[in-house]
């Protein structure tokens, strides 16, 4: 079996390829396809060996399943997408990707292979190619600015109007969107109660939303972050199940670290004298007050985080690295830019474990939903 990936702008298409990896990519498909309910989804093999998607808007066998990458920074979302068409031998292409920040573009395009469009606000939807699943992690704003209207004009000025204008013109047949845990309260609970009326009421998405924690899905870091997940009719969908542990940090912290990263002698005294060090790796937590607490964890990345947020057993800050690890990139990824500009990329990022684990649980709910609803 061989895995070609053919990268171009805005596009990476995953194809497998040769007689037996077809009939193996078949029966993992199916076994994939039943892990959603109802069932149904027939896997099929176009006649360039390409295992195709029968359900997706009733394209031909073989065609990949299409999505864009909104919002994306250094590519999460896409990262995590791609693990799993992937592991199950589905074609799929990234047919567009879009951020604001120039640095995190330069890294996406050294990943991926394809520069993503900036500004998503100057780009008009019908400049974006049709797809059937939309990512997106946007930022939260506050809509009490807006007013009380009602539908479109009550999310206008937001990026989350951006998103929704997308899924208006273009209709794919599902979503998945990343926040800050904050959303569940923000502006005493309207700015989450506005999001989901317009993305229930006004488009016409069956959606869900959950708080979830990378602690829960094999990352040692506490970020908590609101997933919302949408599908264009009925689908069986349910969120993933915690795991029953997170690594250690030991597999995240990396050997034969650069001085650099040290803190003088006179600082790590003072903090030893503070909080006593464990046995095992600790992360070491300093708040603007002095107070110390460690974990077996980290707390969540910030992007804008001090020297001092974020200290291992006292002694050092992060690498970019390990920043990243901590949210789930393995170590083939490319750090691009200075080192201030990775770790406020790495902080910025979505973890990838959870994004994978929300997906596994999606893809076959929305394969099977538009099984049934032919």
């Amino acid at each position: 079996m061989s895995l070609q990936r053919r990268s171009s702008r805005n596009a990476c298409v995953i194809r497998v390829y040769g007689s037996t990896a077809c009939r193996k990519a078949a029966r993992s498909k199916s076994a994939f396809l039943d892990r959603g309910k109802p069932s149904g989804y027939t896997a099929a093999v176009g006649s360039d060996g390409a295992v195709g998607t029968t359900t997706m808007r009733d394209r031909r066998h073989g065609e990949a399943i299409r999505y864009i990458d909104l919002f994306c920074g250094i590519g999460g979302f896409r990262l995590a997408a791609e693990q799993v068409f992937s592991k199950y031998k589905l074609p799929a292409t990234c047919v567009f990707s879009s951020d604001i920040d120039p640095r995190a573009r330069e890294a996406y395009k050294a990943n991926f292979g394809d520069e993503p469009a900036g500004d998503i606000t100057q780009i008009h939807e019908d400049e974006i190619p049709d797809h059937d699943i939309l990512f997106a992690g946007f930022p939260c704003q506050p809509f009490s600015i807006i007013g009380n209207g009602k539908g479109f004009n009550d999310i206008r000025g937001t990026l989350f109007f951006d998103i929704a204008r997308i899924l208006a013109a273009k209709q794919p047949d599902g979503f998945i969107l990343e926040n800050v845990k904050q959303l569940i309260g923000h502006d005493k609970g309207k700015t989450l109660e506005k999001i989901l009326r317009v993305l229930r009421e006004e488009l016409g998405y069956a959606v869900h939303y959950r708080t979830l924690n990378a602690l829960d899905y094999g990352l040692p870091q506490k970020r908590e972050r609101v997933i919302i997940v949408g599908f264009r009719g009925p689908a069986a969908f349910e969120f993933p199940p915690k795991q029953k542990s997170f690594a250690p940090l030991s597999k995240i912290l990396e050997r034969n670290v650069a001085e650099k990263y040290y803190a003088s002698e006179y600082i790590r005294n003072k903090r030893r004298a503070k909080h006593t060090p464990s046995a095992r790796p600790s992360i070491w937590h300093e708040n603007k007050a002095g107070h110390i607490s460690s974990y077996s964890f980290s707390c969540a990345l910030r992007a804008g985080a001090s020297y001092n947020y974020l200290l291992v057993n006292g002694e050092r800050r992060l690498t970019p690295r390990e920043m990243l690890r901590l949210q789930g990139f393995p170590d083939t990824f490319k750090i691009v830019g200075s080192e201030s500009q990775a770790r406020r990329q790495a902080g910025n990022a979505v973890p990838v474990n959870v994004v994978r684990a929300v997906f596994e649980s999606f893809l076959p709910a929305l394969l099977n939903g538009r099984r049934t609803r032919k």
